[in-house]
């Protein structure tokens, strides 16, 4: 893998659509799928959505919090998933959520950024509230392995915004803080950088905010939190090309059927396309 994580990115969303499904196995989604809430269930559910979807999609999101309350076992699952969903064509996004400081974060980084960890992902989803440089040793990792990061700006739930949207004695929030830290961290790669930021697709109008950060934006929030791909442009604007909207449960509901699955991704997609073509 000689590529940078921004450079894979920026090809699999112009080849499949850029288009991010999450893999979260949700108790009540077992149970839709009328599996059992275990080990085996868990299995069975993330094996049909990499079978189904792995060779169209460009990217996918397990939600490691779902997998980790199984203990070990799920963790081996987990593993699993990540190997059969690169080795099936699609990029892996960790949704891990890891934050902390010096060799903690170095070693979450090296759980999910190190090349030769069963673990180990595309990219990583961080939290910079620890202080943005607090992440350094997982933005050194990330460069080293040709991986990349995403790391929480400004998120869909309500309870973000008194952090988030809190204001500095220069008078910048924080949020528009680490996306000028993105911003910096991008500067000068092509033909995408590699340090993204979440962004929830459920915001509105972020038009006072600087998006451009010349990397992803991972935007959650389309389907069961309410968000529409018809509501992208609003919201993303002029950097609409270098969004990734996740849908997870919007997709995910339609299965245990292979068939179904497809169909509900390739439907996103399409409307995704769509809307980006208006920008």
């Amino acid at each position: 893998m000689t590529d940078s994580f921004g450079t894979r990115l920026r090809r699999a969303m112009d080849e499949r659509g850029p288009l991010c499904v999450g893999i979260d196995p949700h108790a009540s989604l077992l149970t839709e799928w009328g599996l059992n809430d275990d080990v085996a269930g868990l299995e069975r559910f993330s094996r049909t959505v990499v079978e189904a979807l792995a060779d169209r999609v460009a990217v996918f999101k397990p939600q490691a919090a779902f997998f980790e309350r199984f203990g070990s076992r799920g963790v081996a699952v987990l593993e699993k998933t990540v190997e059969e969903a690169r080795a099936g064509g699609a990029l892996v996004v960790m949704d891990a959520k890891r934050g902390d400081i010096g060799s903690t974060m170095a070693a979450y980084a090296e759980a999910f950024l190190r090349k030769d960890s069963p673990l180990f992902s595309d990219a990583l989803t961080v939290s910079p509230y620890l202080g943005y440089g607090s992440l350094s040793p997982a933005i050194a990792l990330a460069r080293e392995s040709g991986a990349g990061l995403f790391v929480l700006a400004l998120t869909s739930n309500p309870e973000g915004r008194e952090v988030q949207h809190a204001v500095r004695a220069d008078g910048r929030n924080v949020g528009a803080t680490m996306l000028a830290h993105l911003a910096a961290e991008n500067t000068g790669e092509e033909p995408l950088g590699s340090f993204g930021a979440v962004v929830g697709a459920t915001l509105g109008d972020l038009s006072s905010y600087d998006l451009d950060i010349n990397g992803p934006l991972l935007a959650p929030g389309i389907g069961a939190q309410g968000a529409t791909p018809a509501d992208l442009p609003a919201v993303f604007g002029g950097v609409l090309r270098n969004v990734l909207p996740n849908v997870s449960r919007g997709v995910l509901r339609h299965g245990p059927d292979v068939g179904a699955l497809r169909e509900s991704a390739e439907r996103f997609a399409e409307e995704i396309k769509a809307a980006v073509a208006l920008v």
